[in-house]
């Protein structure tokens, strides 16, 4: 016994450890590839909602950096693939222990960054800068590296340009320092192309490790502005958003990444010619992770486009249609004071924000404000497209007393129509446009809807056929159920059937 376990001593101490079950292959590099992993036997791994998410998991078992991109490759071999559970790997389980076997399908195709990567952060577009050298990671010294090196690091690390930078934003680090200065010019395609200060820096002060932020890639196009147009992310490349459960829960995240306003209306639309897309989890989104993070490569028929408002936005609500409103100017957002607002200005910017009518007008209803606050008076007839729109007053406000700044409640845009009254018909919810919704509607939906237009209680409800020539809201369940609203809570469907609902606010009519 003492023999073998001398052997197995020197094997372990000659090199001749257990083999990693994770590994890249066919690619540039040791940190790019078609995904493998080793249960028994290599297999690759199938593409089915793998995320970034997941793909960080793997390049950290491989000691690479961040993940980058993936890819779908549509193999036709008939090997065998490893199918990886998402919400196992997310629990903190090995990719080996989330692993079923399945037929031959879609491999995923992965790129991990090199040599640098950032740790700690909220998304993979943040946190500690380390990079790698002779197989070991060293954070950097603020001093040794500025806005041009970081926008280096934010562009091969797949991410939009460069939003904080800031020592000790991600922790403090005993890890060893990097020591030398980047000297980049801004346009290399990696950090370690960089140009190097010929001294060396020996001690790093406490609190002075690089913390970066970059801005997640995420853009409009093809709009009448900059906040509405085809969402696409960038994954590797852009790629426009499979619209497939795409709420405007989700729609809001983007908004914010773009900041832009609220979230006003997304619509779904054909693909002219075929271009690969990206679906995104929704979960995953609501869970806090950035849009990128949370996208898988996928074909998609469909386009999404999105429109958000450009100047204006509810923070702090129950929903997108209540909050404290904000107004921008000159690309910073400022607060309004109760004083400088009355009911046609809510008009204005319910509608503005494709919400339903005003149903309360109230300072503080929706938090203490410390930010800028806006400096004139609103003077709106009722009528205009947006509040920037709307006559403003000569004269300019210095101060607002606190538990002053607006807050709006906006009703929600539900409506029973062609019932004997306004009680009773077909339920129709708009989001950019009035459509009916699908027979997909429970009691406790309907109850709700029944409540939100002060119609009582629920009576019956009632399936039809409707319209081939009119597209339809499925309702997403969860999502109502969660204590969201219906216009937060459709997506587009390709159904023929739709809903009619009796409240028993009729009888009393």
């Amino acid at each position: 016994m003492d023999h073998l376990l001398v052997v197995l001593v020197l094997l372990w101490g000659s090199g001749l450890q257990a083999e990693d079950p994770v590994r890249l292959v066919g690619g540039a590099s040791r940190c790019a590839g078609t995904l493998e992993v080793k249960q028994g036997e290599w297999r690759p791994v199938d593409a089915t909602y793998w995320t970034l998410k997941e793909a960080a998991v793997a390049c950290r078992d491989l000691d690479c950096g961040s993940a980058v991109s993936t890819e779908r490759l549509n193999e036709n071999s008939r090997t065998r693939v490893w199918r990886i559970k998402p919400d196992c790997v997310r629990s903190g389980s090995a990719l080996t222990d989330c692993a079923t076997s399945l037929p031959s399908s879609p491999n995923v195709e992965l790129t991990c960054s090199d040599s640098i990567r950032l740790v700690n952060g909220s998304s993979l577009c943040s946190g500690r800068l380390e990079v790698k050298s002779e197989q070991s990671w060293s954070s950097v010294c603020e001093a040794d590296f500025d806005q041009q090196d970081a926008e280096v690091v934010c562009r091969e690390l797949g991410c939009g340009a460069p939003s904080v930078l800031q020592g000790a934003l991600y922790g403090e680090v005993e890890a060893p320092m990097w020591t030398k200065e980047f000297q980049c010019g801004g346009h290399e395609s990696t950090l370690l192309d960089c140009g190097r200060s010929d001294s060396t820096r020996s001690t790093c002060s406490p609190g002075k490790a690089v913390g970066l932020t970059c801005s997640e890639p995420v853009r409009l196009v093809g709009g009448a502005s900059r906040c509405a147009g085809t969402l696409e992310v960038k994954q590797g490349e852009w790629r426009p958003v499979d619209p497939t459960y795409w709420t405007l829960k989700e729609a809001a995240v983007a908004c914010r990444n773009l900041d832009c306003g609220s979230a006003v209306s997304t619509t779904q639309r054909k693909k002219l010619f075929s271009r690969p897309a990206l679906r995104i989890s929704s979960e995953c989104v609501q869970s806090g992770s950035a849009l990128r993070d949370c996208a898988s490569p996928r074909p998609s028929k469909y386009n999404m486009d999105l429109t958000c408002s450009d100047s204006i936005r509810l923070v702090n609500g129950s929903s997108l249609c209540s909050g404290r409103l904000e107004v921008k100017s000159e690309q910073s957002w400022s607060s309004v004071c109760e004083a400088d607002f009355d009911q046609q200005d809510a008009e204005v910017v319910c509608r503005e924000l494709g919400c339903g009518a005003p149903s309360v007008l109230q300072g503080a209803l929706y938090g203490e404000v410390e930010a800028s606050m806006w400096t004139k008076e609103f003077q709106c007839g009722g009528h205009e497209s947006t509040l920037l729109d709307c006559g403003r007053s000569d004269s300019t406000r210095s101060t607002c007393s606190p538990g002053k700044a607006v807050g709006l409640t906006c009703s929600d845009p539900v409506r029973l129509v062609g019932g004997a009254s306004r009680c009773a018909g077909t339920l129709e919810v708009k989001q950019g446009e009035w459509r009916p919704v699908d027979t997909y509607v429970s009691e406790k939906v309907a109850a709700l809807v029944c409540r939100a237009l002060d119609c009582g209680s629920f009576v019956s409800r009632e399936t039809r056929e409707g319209s081939s020539s009119r597209p339809v809201w499925r309702v997403t369940f969860d999502c109502v159920h969660s204590g969201s609203t219906l216009r937060e809570c459709v997506t587009p469907d390709a159904t023929y059937t739709i809903m009619d609902i009796t409240c028993s606010g009729q009888v009393h009519q």
